[in-house]
């Protein structure tokens, strides 16, 4: 019987936990870096919508690391 060398599930979600984190806060720090740079005079709503708008942006990545950590693992090869 031969395995096939992959990560395994439990690998991958550790590495993904750590990469959100990280794109989570990346994102939060240049979203909030254009809105002080450009929205400086901007209204509350203006701002309300950009933060609403702009913090959505961040599940996308999120949901593809998401669904990398999620993959079964690979099974032996008969």
């Amino acid at each position: 019987m031969q395995y096939v060398e992959t990560m395994t599930q439990k690998t991958r979600k550790l590495i993904g936990t750590f990469l959100i984190v990280a794109i989570a806060l990346l994102y939060a720090l240049v979203a909030t870096t254009i809105a002080a740079a450009k929205l400086a005079d901007a209204s509350g709503w203006v701002h309300l919508i950009y933060f609403l708008v702009s913090g959505i942006f961040w599940v996308v990545p999120a949901m593809l690391i998401i669904n990398w950590m999620l993959k079964p693992d690979k099974k032996p090869n008969a």
